[in-house]
């Protein structure tokens, strides 16, 4: 029983880092923009976030049982990747890196059960080819390493296609006029990115709830427990069905998400909103309208994306649209290397983390 609870709080932890870590994905550029003042933005950052963690379960699916080898993920395991996922998030926070906190949350799930299973690397579901359509696969090829490397272009490049048709739309107009109407619309935006960072990243920690419920009960642990605790028990599905995430588990994370929001994360607004390219608020609006559109068609494939892939590879496409000059080459790269670096970065940490455990005989 105290290692349960000891998973869920590791697991909502992290969904509270994730929370500030990537608020800034949702308000850097309505800040930069000057459109809402920082206490704004993250409220409505933290209201639009909570509705969109309601809204479809596809993402904790995938996280729960289309990754690795359910058997192997027990919940000590599971613990171990989340410690992992938490230090790295802590680490590029720190820095003012906008890392990806999905490809953290996924990297420490492979590298403890990589550990965990005596460095099986069959533990790590690779592929499952859907029956119809390749986006239906499951497994770390279809549902992580194809959206990781796609989601960053197709930011880039419906940025820049979305802004330079608004560039042309809008050759007519005066800047003032420009500036007046899409700071009312980048209200909407903002918005549109707070909901579909909902939809998406809540979902990850739910998805890892229910797996580690689903190891408790698979493992015999709920066995002795009282009829007011009957709700923890998750029997695993069978086959060819879905699991299904309790109404609480969403309840829980959705709240943990939203003050997380709240709390803000003002290293990584600075990074996204002012060092790597100056916008104004008609490319705030496009950058926002692109990111947000990529992470909820993502979400609805059951694709955990990463939000900050989306939205900065926007904020790329819509400064190349005017100059490629206008961006800030060295902080890109300093961006690039965080992305790199996450997911076999937090598999390492976790790894590590399952071995020491091991060897105090914690596992």
């Amino acid at each position: 029983m105290l290692l349960i609870l000891l998973v869920i709080f590791a697991a909502l932890v992290f969904t509270y880092i994730n929370g500030f870590h990537d608020t800034a994905n949702s308000i850097a550029t309505v800040v930069s923009t000057k459109v809402l003042t920082p206490r704004q933005a993250i409220v409505l950052a933290a209201i639009t976030n909570l509705i969109g963690a309601f809204f479809g379960t596809a993402v904790a699916v995938t996280i729960a049982s289309g990754l690795v080898d359910a058997q192997v993920a027990t919940m000590p395991v599971i613990c171990c990747a989340l410690v992992g996922a938490i230090i790295w998030n802590l680490l590029t926070w720190w820095f003012g890196l906008p890392s990806s906190s999905s490809h953290a949350l996924v990297g420490g799930l492979c590298g403890s059960v990589l550990a965990a299973s005596g460095n099986r690397w069959s533990a790590i579901i690779w592929s499952v080819p859907g029956k119809q359509h390749w986006w239906q696969g499951k497994g770390i090829l279809w549902k992580i390493i194809v959206p990781m490397l796609t989601s960053p272009l197709v930011g880039f490049l419906v940025g820049l296609v979305f802004m330079s048709l608004l560039y042309f739309l809008l050759r007519g107009w005066r800047p003032v006029t420009v500036n007046r109407v899409f700071g009312k619309l980048q209200l909407f935006s903002a918005g549109y990115m707070g909901f579909a960072h909902g939809t998406n990243d809540a979902q990850k920690t739910m998805g890892i709830i229910a797996l580690a419920l689903v190891a408790g009960t698979s493992g015999g642990s709920f066995d002795a427990l009282p009829g007011w605790l009957s709700f923890l028990k998750t029997a695993a599905p069978g086959p060819g069905q879905t699991l299904e995430i309790a109404a609480w588990i969403k309840v829980l994370c959705a709240l943990t998400m939203c003050a997380g929001t709240a709390a803000g994360g003002w290293r990584i607004i600075k990074t996204l909103g002012q060092k790597m390219v100056k916008i104004h608020p008609v490319q705030g609006f496009a950058a926002e309208t692109t990111g947000a559109s990529v992470l909820f068609t993502a979400a609805y494939f059951g694709m955990p994306v990463s939000t900050t892939h989306a939205i900065t590879t926007s904020i790329m496409g819509v400064g190349c649209a005017k100059s490629f000059n206008a961006l800030r080459l060295g902080v890109v790269e300093r961006i690039l290397w965080a992305w790199v670096l996450t997911l076999p970065a937090s598999a390492g940490l976790a790894y590590v983390l399952v071995l020491i455990a091991h060897t105090c005989r914690w596992l």
